[in-house]
């Protein structure tokens, strides 16, 4: 399986799209490398860019990357509200799939080396990257920002990598820091205020560092010492939090930026309702927020489900409605729209890629299904046969978490939608899987059989491929005839008006039951272990059989709730 990191690189430059897109660009010229998000701001004067690829052509686009904003951005005039040291201010390097973090800090090392050496620019290494503990936290390492660089290189502040001393190249690139770290979310808070002060004060309510500890007077008091002379802090609510207040003249308010270092254990919608509390008890509001970059699925799930725990809702709803309450709640589309194909890493990765079966609307996928390709066929129409039918089962659980009088069961019902969900995100995935399946074979057909080495190739292909095509419609049966709790539970404990929609999805996971055992069937027909084909075509009988019961069991009580 191929290593996939992301590269973060933010650079000084956030008003001029002629410079950013030149910068940008070079990105996009090495092979393998997908640019995901361009995302600048005239305020801080900064644009945040987003690529991901395997880690060598990740790390020569990134080298590309800081070359190019070397010679384009000067440093020396350059002016914003968010802390920079650099033209490429920071570079991180995140692990993103199959790779370990001991392996992305090698990545980072690697770029700093040839950074310094090609282009004899001046860095550190920070976060996990960072040699020294010292120099892990970038703000420790930025300190001074460009301004004070000149000073702090010739000091005892050395540089890890790159020229030692302030040198003609230095004066215009001014520094970058390299680093590894987790993914980091980038979070505006927006205020109803103008006061950076009072935006600086929410700030270190909730970051992690939170405030120096002073004598009487929180603000203006004398500061505390420890008894080797060190001021002390008075830690914030939030850990693995990095923020600060700034005026925003773009937008005409105050606002929070945080750095969520780590969602695992503070996540936006976390960071947001301290954010709430905080603001409120100094009489301001919080209006909404901005993502800068780009955020992972899980967090606006998560983020959604939240809010609608607390409104005493169902979960058990598509990722789309749950994204939408998430965004509404955060008020992610205060400032712009807010496009979850443009800003959810998952979803901004798989843009451009051939179209899914289940991207189609229902004519398209009908007329497909009906058009002389041989795919879609019987197992990936089961498998939507069988979406469909918990859709249905999914359906009632939500209406009946609504159902007026039943306020106090919202939980149990959102427990069964919850669950009817995950079951039809199963099988619409399988609608394609089993096309896939298909195709598998048809490639492995298309072999070359010229020699004995290319026949004895092109068998262990189609085995492999119809081995993959018996167990994909199995997948099908297995969760289609799962799926039927859901529906039974509804025509049992379900609102009694919708008891016809949990049936007819019952009889929609029997025909998919039904329909993808065909296909494992005729698959299995092709198939040489006939040990292996013996144990599955038993294995899927059985789940048949069950099903067949279970269909009738859950349409007697269906006929019984409606009376006739």
């Amino acid at each position: 399986m191929k290593q996939i990191i992301e590269c973060v690189p933010n650079i000084s430059e956030g008003r001029d799209e002629n410079v950013i897109k030149q910068i940008t660009e070079v990105v996009e010229t090495v092979e393998g490398v997908k640019l995901l998000d361009v995302d600048p701001g005239k305020a801080t004067n900064r644009t945040v860019i987003t690529f991901v690829g395997e880690p060598e052509p990740v790390i020569e686009a990134a080298f590309l990357l800081i070359k190019k904003a070397s010679e384009l951005i000067d440093m020396s005039k350059h002016s914003g509200e968010h802390p920079r040291m650099g033209a490429t201010d920071v570079c991180p390097l995140v692990p993103i799939a199959n790779i370990s973090m001991e392996e992305t800090i090698e990545f980072a090392h690697k770029l700093g080396e040839r950074v310094g050496k090609d282009l004899q620019l001046p860095g550190y290494f920070y976060e996990f990257a960072a040699k020294e503990n010292s120099r892990k936290n970038l703000a420790v390492n930025r300190a001074g920002e460009y301004e004070g660089l000149a000073k702090k290189i010739d000091s005892s502040y050395k540089p890890d990598f790159g020229p030692a001393k302030f040198t003609d190249k230095a004066k215009r690139f001014g520094a970058i820091n390299i680093g590894a770290r987790n993914f980091l979310v980038a979070y505006n808070i927006n205020l109803n205020t103008t006061s950076t002060r009072r935006a600086n004060s929410i700030a270190f309510d909730n970051r992690e560092l939170g405030r120096f500890k002073r004598e009487g007077n929180p603000i203006t008091g004398k500061k505390v010492k420890d008894e080797n002379g060190n001021f002390v802090r008075e830690p914030g609510k939030l850990k693995s939090v990095k923020g600060i207040g700034w005026f925003i003249p773009e937008y005409g308010v105050a606002q929070i930026s945080y750095n969520l270092t780590d969602i695992t254990i503070t996540t936006i919608h976390k960071a947001f309702e301290e954010t709430v509390k905080s603001a409120d008890e100094r009489g301001i509001r919080v209006t909404g927020s901005e993502l800068i970059g780009l955020v992972p699925l899980h967090s606006l799930i998560d983020a959604g489900k939240y809010f609608l725990k607390k409104q005493n809702r169902s979960v058990g709803i598509s990722d789309a409605e749950i994204i939408k309450i998430a965004v509404k709640s955060l008020g992610l589309d205060e400032l712009a729209p807010f496009n979850p194909q443009e800003k959810i890493i998952e979803y901004k990765m798989t843009q451009g890629g051939e179209k899914q079966l289940i991207d189609m609307n229902l004519t398209e996928f009908a007329y497909e299904t009906a058009s002389e390709s041989p795919a879609p066929g019987g197992g990936s129409i089961s498998a939507y046969v069988g979406s469909l039918g918990v859709s249905l089962g999914t359906m009632v659980a939500n209406l009946s978490s609504h159902k007026a009088g039943w306020d106090d069961r919202w939980e149990e019902f959102s427990y069964w939608a919850e669950k009817g969900q995950a079951y039809n995100d199963k099988l619409l995935k399988l609608v394609d899987e089993d096309t896939n399946a298909f195709n598998k074979i048809m490639d492995a057909i298309r072999l070359s059989k010229g020699s004995n080495e290319e026949k004895a190739i092109r068998k262990q292909a189609i085995d492999n491929a119809t081995k993959y095509a018996i167990e994909t419609p199995f997948k099908v049966m297995k969760t289609a005839y799962e799926s039927m709790d859901v529906m039974k539970a509804m025509v049992e404990i379900g609102n009694p008006n919708s008891v016809t929609d949990a049936g007819v999805g019952a009889l929609c996971a029997r025909t998919a039951v039904i329909g993808a055992f065909m296909n494992v069937k005729i698959n299995c027909a092709g198939f040489d272990d006939k040990t292996y084909v013996d144990q599955m075509i038993a294995k899927a009988q059985d789940i048949e059989n069950k099903t067949i019961v279970l269909e009738a069991e859950i349409i007697k009580i269906t006929n019984e709730k409606i009376g006739l």
